[in-house]
């Protein structure tokens, strides 16, 4: 862990531009090059997850801990929910997972903008109260339901016997949404643990 906050700042923006510019290459180059791309991916995310995690650990002891329990938690009950046939990703599925994976993307990224560019923030959403609660566990519902998704995209993969490049890009969605969980189940422990 780095505890000079300056580096870790620095780390954090590297891996901030590093993780974008490798995501959007993979998802806009040939998916051959995934086995060079996806391990950049990582390198680049694990400079921005370290910091992230250092302050929620500097202000709530043990939640980072709670947090990856949690996560492989959730992704072990997706798995087996999954494997056991209780959800199907149907087209219908894949189009309200996706559907409301944009709906949370538009509402971070005004809640950013307005952050930067005027003193305002999207209410209650941040904040502790019932509201924010309740967001965060939608969120971390979205981001689970993603789980099926990747499952049924590395499912299928191996059914019809794909290129294996294709199993990095299969790992980088699985990347993305563990991820994706991890930073909103410290939000949401983080919500809590300050009520």
């Amino acid at each position: 862990m780095v505890n000079d906050p300056a580096l870790g700042t620095i780390f954090f923006f590297i891996g901030v531009i590093g993780s974008l510019i490798a995501a959007f290459s993979m998802w806009f180059i040939d998916k051959q090059y995934a086995v060079y791309v996806g391990p950049i991916y990582a390198a680049f995310e694990g400079l921005v997850l370290g910091p992230v995690s250092g302050i929620f650990e500097s202000m709530y002891s043990g939640i980072i801990l709670q947090a990856i329990a949690l996560t492989f938690g959730l992704f072990v009950v997706m798995l087996v929910i999954y494997r056991a046939r209780l959800i199907a990703p149907t087209e219908n599925f894949r189009i309200g997972v996706a559907s409301a994976m944009g709906a949370i993307f538009m509402i971070y990224m005004v809640s950013f903008i307005l952050a930067l560019a005027t003193p305002y923030q999207i209410p209650y959403i941040h904040g502790n109260g019932i509201v924010g609660i309740g967001f965060s566990l939608i969120v971390i519902g979205v981001a689970s339901l993603t789980f099926v998704m990747d499952f049924d995209f590395i499912e299928k993969g191996v059914e019809q016997g794909a290129p294996k490049h294709l199993e990095w890009y299969a790992a980088f969605g699985l990347m993305i949404t563990l991820v994706w969980l991890y930073l909103e189940l410290l939000r949401l422990l983080s919500k809590l643990r300050s009520r």
